[in-house]
């Protein structure tokens, strides 16, 4: 049994809570994509973790695989590793050896590149990880990959010859001074000891093939998607995206598993209430001008500042053609409905049914990201509802969230095609109203 869960927005959706919820019942947990840029927190019984690489599964004892289609920045891993090791916890991490590696000159191109970019438009906020510079070598062929690390000789080969070209990049044509992150003995040296603690741990596997086993013999898996789908690098809001494929799809190309099984499995898209994003570009539904008192209400309500860079989000009302567009994409066979207590007690309730463009009403986001821009929301109203002992609705199930915010729920379940599998009304575990679990579905 498979379940794959996908961030229906721009990410930020709380995915990493019903892993965690759902992840009982998994044996295996796979990012399929990404690398550390991609924040999620857990709560286990009042403790918070916050995590940028480990899949979340960890928290709860499960194997954890970082696919082939992520990219690894060992500092990172291991810092996570550690931590939560000193916290009495022992993660089960694998690395898939196709998986390619976060290197230090990737981190420095990062933020050069988006400092040239800054006074334009086409900056797209990213997290100064190293994402995108790591899968542009990965596609241009001149990537490391965690493989590599375990091989001296070939980690020695492929940084002479990739080094020099980031150092020249950054001399001749950026004109700075290339400090010791494109020096290759240094490189060597670190990235040679990083493979060698791969290989002491055994952390590393061929994923195609160890996921494959691990299904024969009867192991449920659950693969974990970063970012959402209107960051994703085909099917988003281009340039504003992400380096990878969050959608559904991912996860077979991220892991080497066959689309036939990710496709028999259950794909659940993961939907926050109202919508939130780091970074610049069009927002329909934002809230902003009259408004911004209340987007501030629900930011600090919410939490939403970025788990990686402490940045606060841009706020906005439910995009629901971006829903649509999601469901379209990753074809959901059920959705999970976070942070619906933040909403409980505001004066008004409304999503974006539809958009305005050139005098027509449509129901779905524009293929380019320039004509997304110059929609203007077609809004809907809710009743609100009022705020409630969540913890206890938790508790009781379903029927007893408020009649209203019930509504709202079966108009989002109305327009994706897709039941609600559960409903998050805070950030433990144990604050979600679990209606449907995956693995029985």
């Amino acid at each position: 049994m498979t379940v794959t869960i996908v961030g229906s927005q721009l990410g930020d959706e709380g995915k990493g809570a019903l892993v965690d919820l759902w992840g009982g019942e998994a044996d295996i947990v796979v990012r399929y994509q990404g690398g550390d840029n991609a924040g999620h927190t857990v709560v286990e019984d009042g403790e918070e973790y916050k995590l940028s690489l480990v899949p979340s599964g960890a928290i709860r004892g499960k194997v954890g695989v970082l696919g082939n289609g992520c990219v690894v920045n060992p500092r990172t891993l291991f810092e996570e590793i550690d931590g939560l090791r000193d916290r009495g916890i022992e993660p089960d991490v694998r690395v898939a050896r196709r998986a390619h590696v976060i290197m230090p000159y990737h981190r420095v191109l990062d933020g050069v590149e988006e400092d040239v970019k800054s006074d334009s438009d086409l900056d797209a906020g990213t997290t100064g990880r190293g994402i995108g510079p790591t899968y542009e070598d990965k596609a241009g062929r001149r990537g490391i990959r965690v493989g590599d690390l375990l091989d001296p000789e070939v980690l020695r080969e492929r940084l002479e010859y990739v080094v020099p070209q980031k150092r020249a990049l950054v001399e001749d044509v950026f004109g700075m001074d290339a400090g010791e992150e494109f020096d290759v003995d240094a490189l060597f040296e670190e990235y040679r000891e990083v493979g060698e603690r791969l290989r002491e741990e055994e952390m590393t596997v061929n994923a195609g093939d160890f996921l494959h086993e691990q299904r024969e013999s009867g192991a449920n898996l659950m693969f974990e998607g970063a970012q959402g789908t209107s960051i994703d690098i085909d099917h988003g809001i281009y340039p504003y995206v992400t380096s990878s494929n969050p959608t559904a799809g991912g996860a077979s190309t991220g892991t080497g598993v066959g689309p036939t099984v990710v496709g028999r499995g259950e794909v659940v898209g993961i939907v926050k209430a109202y919508l939130s994003r780091v970074g610049t570009g069009p927002l329909p539904t934002e809230l902003t001008g009259d408004d911004e008192d209340l987007a501030d209400e629900i930011r600090e309500r919410g939490g939403e500042f970025g788990t990686v860079t402490g940045r606060p989000r841009r706020i906005g009302w439910l995009d629901v053609p971006m829903l649509r567009h999601a469901a379209r994409a990753n074809g959901f066979t059920g959705i999970a409905v976070n942070h619906l207590d933040v909403l409980a007690g505001l004066d008004e309730v409304k999503v974006g049914h539809a958009y305005e463009l050139d005098g027509e009403t449509i129901e779905t986001m524009p293929a380019t990201t320039e004509r997304w821009g110059e929609c203007e929301p077609v809004l809907k109203e809710f009743e609100p509802w009022p705020d409630v002992d969540w913890s206890a609705v938790a508790e009781d199930g379903y029927d007893a969230l408020p009649a209203a915010a019930r509504e709202y729920l079966d108009y989002l379940s109305d327009q994706v095609d897709a039941p609600v599998y559960a409903v998050g009304v805070g950030p433990d575990r144990a604050e979600t109203v679990e209606v449907t679990d995956p693995f029985d579905a």
